[in-house]
């Protein structure tokens, strides 16, 4: 007697491919049976008031706000990085190494650590001087630039 050459698995996997097929085909009777043929556009317009909540009917035009786009901020870092630069910082040397060329100042408004290189520096400087420096964004972080000691 000659062996099927169906075997077990090759059934179970016909029949699981078949039974998902038919769910397939039972849901998609499903959502066109419960779809909302014969509404209109404007059944299925939805609006936002004044106060960001959705509603069904339009907003009331006398309640409409004219908006300069040019005051919105969408970032206030940067209005607080042009404050920032105009003005001369001042601060005490946190770290410095002089066998390296580089340190931090530690700013006396923010107490942010601000790099410093031996470049950026008018004098002799070292560690717990009070010193007075503008500000210099960079990619890697704020550097200290212009550092002078405080007499």
């Amino acid at each position: 007697m000659a062996k099927s050459k169906e075997t077990f698995n090759k059934r179970d996997k016909e029949k699981k491919k078949l039974e998902k097929k038919q769910e397939k085909a039972a849901k998609r009777e499903e959502r066109k049976a419960t779809a909302r043929k014969g509404m209109s556009l404007e059944d299925m317009m939805v609006y936002v008031d004044e106060d960001g909540n959705f509603t069904a009917s339009p907003p009331d035009p006398k309640k409409r706000k004219e908006i300069n786009h040019e005051e919105i901020e969408l970032d206030i870092r940067k209005r607080q990085a042009a404050a920032e630069e105009d003005a001369r910082r001042n601060g005490v040397i946190s770290m410095f190494n002089t066998a390296k060329g580089y340190g931090f100042i530690r700013d006396l408004a923010s107490q942010k650590s601000v790099f410093v290189h031996i470049n950026a520096m008018h004098g002799e400087i070292k560690e717990g001087d009070h010193v007075s420096f503008d500000l210099q964004r960079t990619v890697k972080g704020d550097n200290a630039v212009n550092v002078q000691k405080k007499s």
